[in-house]
């Protein structure tokens, strides 16, 4: 490799090195399990240890979503052990590697080095992207396989990518909103062929669906597993299964403090408070020590100003690339607005991310052609990453005086 693409790439290295970093610097901190940390992570070790999720006493132990991501989380607690570097080191692992991903995909997309530069730039100084890639929660994966799909959509590798939706999906049901859209994005109207549709219907239902079941093996090999002899037979207990995870998510309308309307989700509404803590050794007479579940302020309100622009640049020219990035945000947040009175966190919104840095990077790639100079949006970059910088505190759970947290908290919503 010559020099000038030596340059070209060491942005990307020094972005990756910058992210990965972050990710586990004090990653065994806190101590104990944090907000759900309690189910994945306890699932994730008997899953390990079992094969399929009992709970302390050893019998069944009822879960409301599939295991493969669990599975993820236990190989970090099988190489380093039932312990918080070991529960949480897969979802930094991940985490970084979502970098890399949306710098390829933005590669793909938009042909400049420069501009997927910019997009792992603008996810590594996500505080969002930080705190789900520093907890044992299910999200940063689920995230992490969407983009995957999308990236081997755009390969024209579909039956690949069919089958990363269905690894999606056996992380978090969520996914499977994307398969309609999946399918409308890999089909030319204008050529219609049943005999293409069938083939999609292959790829993004029938292999979706066999690499699901598949996940739940650990399960199925097992006597153990809740509700494994609830019917005649395999099938019908799997069903009986299925059933009563449906029946918890229709009805999980409990009150919760953190409880956040989809519909403000991309304003920061009501970010999700992991933990918080009130230390006496922060040099002060009163501390604060919380770990924020919050993306990057002037990220995601410049990104809903990128989404509309996009869209506007759909509707007057119908461009791929906007299609692309709106019909990724339609899959991971759109079915989320129809979801009125479920209890919903902030935090969901980590798949959203990716599609709503592309769309800032098409807004920019834009505004580069109409002669924009780049000393712009270098300063954009700066702008995001001292923001990230500043809260950097209250994403990793640092102990500062309780004036300094007061201070980061912009919108009372946030408290």
């Amino acid at each position: 490799m010559n020099k000038s693409r030596l340059r070209e790439f060491a942005p990307i290295t020094l972005i990756l090195g910058f992210a990965l970093t972050l990710r586990l610097w004090r990653l065994n901190q806190p101590k104990g399990y944090i907000f759900d940390e309690i189910y994945y992570a306890k699932n994730a070790a008997s899953l390990i240890n079992d094969g399929v999720e009992l709970n302390s006493q050893g019998d069944a132990e009822f879960v409301v979503h599939p295991p493969l991501g669990k599975w993820v989380i236990g190989l970090g607690i099988k190489a380093f052990g039932d312990n918080e570097f070991g529960w949480r080191i897969s979802a930094a692992l991940v985490g970084t590697a979502s970098v890399l991903l949306i710098f390829m995909i933005t590669q793909l997309l938009f042909n400049s080095v420069f501009l997927s530069n910019t997009a792992a730039a603008l996810m590594a100084f996500d505080g969002l992207h930080l705190v789900m890639s520093r907890v044992a929660l299910l999200d940063i994966f689920l995230m992490f396989f969407i983009l995957l799909t999308f990236y081997l959509l755009l390969q024209n590798n579909l039956w690949a990518s069919g089958a990363i939706i269905g690894v999606a999906g056996a992380t978090k049901w969520s996914a499977f909103f994307l398969i309609p859209v999946l399918i409308l994005l890999t089909i030319n109207f204008s050529k219609f062929h049943w005999g293409t549709l069938v083939k999609r219907i292959g790829q993004y239902i029938l292999t979706p669906l066999g690499i699901y079941f598949v996940s739940w093996g650990g399960w199925i090999l097992s006597s153990k597993g809740w509700a494994r002899e609830s019917g005649s037979n395999l099938f019908s207990s799997l069903w009986n299964y299925h059933r009563e995870i449906l029946s918890f998510h229709r009805e999980l309308t409990d009150e919760h403090a953190y409880d956040a309307n989809p519909w403000n989700w991309l304003v920061l509404g009501r970010p999700t408070s992991f933990y918080y803590e009130t230390p006496t050794n922060c040099g002060a007479s009163s501390c604060s020590q919380e770990i924020l579940a919050i993306g990057t302020p002037m990220l995601w309100w410049f990104g809903v100003f990128a989404i509309a622009i996009t869209f506007g640049f759909f509707i007057s020219k119908s461009d791929r690339i906007s299609g692309f990035v709106l019909a990724g945000i339609a899959g991971t947040y759109l079915p989320w607005l129809f979801i009125q009175g479920r209890t919903t966190f902030y935090f969901y919104s980590i798949s959203i991310l990716p599609f709503l840095i592309l769309a800032i990077i098409n807004f920019l790639d834009w505004a580069l052609k109409k002669g924009l100079d780049r000393k712009y949006i270098y300063g954009y970059l700066l702008l995001v990453g001292v923001n990230f910088i500043y809260f950097l505190p209250i994403l990793i759970g640092l102990e500062i005086p309780y004036s300094d947290w007061m201070d980061r908290m912009w919108l009372p919503s946030w408290i």
